[in-house]
């Protein structure tokens, strides 16, 4: 019996030890909130935008709003996803820009997997 007892006891050390290997948290990966370029906001919106939402300097901001004209898109933030999310809904939320009346809404984003 004490061998049964044994095996016993040393199957159950292992499950314990295997679910503590198994309930370590697992890393999630960053993801990029990237600005998609249109033709119905202007720089100022962009800058302001960019300001406001994630505390970029205006140096940095007007970067981004030349990278987003030029190439069509900018990562504007690499962050957890949950905050990616967040960011990204901000963004949609931003409204349209005063400043041209064709503008009838906010700019769009994605947001993607940081590829390390």
């Amino acid at each position: 019996m004490a061998d049964e007892h044994d095996s016993g006891t040393a199957l159950q050390e292992q499950t314990r030890e295997r679910a503590k290997t198994d309930a370590k948290p697992k890393i999630l990966p960053p993801y990029h909130v990237i600005l998609l370029d249109d033709n119905d906001h202007t720089y100022e919106y962009v800058i302001e935008m960019l300001m406001r939402l994630f505390g970029h300097s205006l140096e940095t901001a007007f970067q981004m709003a030349c990278e987003v004209d030029a190439t069509g898109r900018v990562i504007v933030d690499t962050t957890s996803k949950e905050r990616a999310e967040f960011k990204q809904e901000q963004i949609h939320a931003y409204g349209p820009d005063k400043l041209l009346e064709r503008s009838r809404g906010s700019m769009s984003s994605v947001i993607e997997p940081a590829v390390t």
